[in-house]
């Protein structure tokens, strides 16, 4: 889980830093051993530790412990080769894309990684084929080949300029056929990457401990040996963490309190707020296997009655703003269209929508939410949409909520009539803000056919290599969104980093997608 306008390489574009380092120090520019490794919070824990079962915030992990063909070197706003020497499309049509890997590349457990691994690893995900996991980026995709040991060739089925977004997404992580069985997940906790560090040990939603990979050969320049991930359950303690020194970095999931508090309390410089532009979204999903939800008139209301104001102000603190289509503002294609179609919040425009479609009761619905990606902020968040909806006295609301790894099978498995999401971009192109939620198989779990998205606008869009050419068709189909309100756009957030004083890199830490690249983080050094 995270393409804000990727191009502006927006993490990285840091709007402030709210508390600089007290002191004098200098930049170190190799090993902390003498203080152990940099240890990062973040409530964003995996799901899975297999590439193949993941179209989640798993990546946040991925990213350092797998390696794909391509990625983003530090200020990249386009993939870049990183497990291979070169990529290119070999054809004029957008439909033959080759890479040559790199000379002498091997796994973590010494093992040759070729051609025939990146293609058995793209191979497993399809074979696989987990409900709501990574085969649904791969839909443009025929076939892989492998020629000899270097030369790997991805013959498509359609044009597709978006092909090296796909491949630089952690979903496309090379993993080690003799370690990762063909047609089923690997069970254990333990990884065989090629990327710039190894998983020297792992702890299912407590810690991940990075250590330098030294068969790795990429982009990647680490200035720190070691990390370790620690998951928390809520922005509170993690940021309580932060400040009594237990971690040096909180990143993903800082709740607006804690940012305000942060805010406020950091004249003293012993910690720094970095803030930067977003393009996370989040956003409701209808599910029409849903007898209410299923009925347009229902969605429809909702979406008259929905103040996102009022959830950005009150629940948010201002540290997120409304959203009014699923592509955000600062990519191509970005529109207002539900706030242009239905305006306002206005009861009375929700009850003629519901009348007309003959609903004159109160309507029921469940709507669910995770409880460990936001901390409170989400329950107040959903609280807040029940009491607008409900005060209007055309909805009856229950709230329900599980944690992030067995909500995700809940929606997979098509349970919850309606339920929030967040989406974290898998690569800098409007495409990522509509493809992964349409189709027949998606990554919300949940059929959402649109056949004049699936079928015309994205693949027309796709054949077009400039993407400031393909504004009308990403307009068009946000258009059929807001017509058929299946998915219900509410805030898009910023990004922030909150660290310890001596440490350096978080604002360069964050790629376009606004995964954290563990290697670009050191500590300070003293005179």
């Amino acid at each position: 889980m995270f393409n804000r306008n990727r191009g502006l390489r927006q993490a990285a574009a840091i709007a402030s830093i709210s508390s600089l380092v007290a002191g004098c120090g200098v930049l170190s520019s190799g090993s902390s051993d003498d203080k152990g490794p940099i240890v990062v919070g973040t409530t964003s824990a995996p799901s899975t530790l297999d590439p193949a079962a993941s179209w989640d915030q798993s990546w946040e992990l991925f990213r350092n412990i797998y390696q794909t063909l391509l990625g983003y070197p530090t200020g990249a706003t386009t993939p870049q080769p990183d497990a291979a020497d070169s990529c290119r499309f070999s054809d004029s049509s957008n439909t033959t894309y080759t890479c040559e890997l790199r000379e002498g590349l091997k796994f973590s457990d010494g093992h040759p990684l070729d051609a025939k691994a990146v293609k058995y690893s793209i191979d497993r995900i399809r074979k696989i084929n987990v409900n709501g996991g990574p085969a649904g980026l791969l839909g443009s995709l025929d076939r892989v080949q492998a020629l000899g040991d270097r030369e790997i060739v991805f013959h498509l089925n359609k044009p597709d300029a978006t092909f090296p977004f796909v491949l630089a997404t952690p979903a496309m992580s090379i993993v080690d056929p003799a370690e990762y069985p063909a047609r089923s997940l690997r069970k254990d906790d333990k990884v065989d990457g090629s990327g710039p560090y190894t998983l020297q040990a792992y702890e299912d939603g407590k810690k991940a401990e990075l250590v330098k990979n030294d068969n790795y050969q990429g982009y990647a320049q680490r200035k720190n040996d070691a990390v370790t991930i620690r998951y928390f359950q809520d922005s509170s303690t993690m940021v309580t963490a932060l400040k009594d020194k237990q971690v040096d970095v909180a990143f993903r999931g800082l709740n607006a309190n804690d940012i305000v508090d942060l805010q406020r309390h950091n004249a003293s410089g012993n910690l720094q707020l970095i803030e930067g532009s977003g393009i996370e979204i989040n956003y409701l999903v209808f599910n029409p296997k849903d007898s209410w939800a299923a009925k347009p008139a229902v969605r429809k209301a909702i979406a008259q009655l929905v103040d996102r104001g009022a959830i950005a102000h009150k629940v948010y603190k201002d540290t997120v703003e409304p959203l009014y289509s699923m592509v955000p503002k600062g990519l191509t294609g970005h529109t207002t269209d539900f706030f242009d179609d239905f305006g306002s919040p206005s009861t009375s425009k929700a009850r003629k929508i519901l009348t007309d479609a003959g609903i004159t009761q109160r309507v029921p619905l469940t709507l669910w939410y995770t409880t460990d990606r936001y901390g409170s902020s989400t329950k107040l968040e959903f609280a807040e949409i029940k009491r607008q909806l409900e005060d209007s006295g055309l909805f009856t609301i229950t709230l329900k909520s599980r944690p992030w790894k067995t909500y995700v099978k809940g929606y997979q498995d098509g349970e919850y009539p309606v339920f929030g999401r967040g989406w974290f971009p898998d690569f800098p192109d409007p495409d990522n803000f509509i493809a992964p939620f349409v189709g027949n198989q998606n990554a919300l779990g949940t059929p959402y056919p649109a056949p004049e998205i699936t079928g015309k606008l994205l693949p027309r869009s796709r054949s077009e290599s400039d993407r400031a050419n393909v504004v009308s068709d990403f307009e068009q189909a946000q258009q059929i969104l807001v017509n058929d309100a299946r998915l219900l756009p509410l805030w898009q957030g910023k990004q922030y980093v909150a660290a310890s004083d001596d440490i350096s890199g978080a604002e360069q830490a964050l790629d376009p997608s606004t995964i954290m690249v563990m290697g670009e983080l050191s500590r300070k050094t003293s005179w």
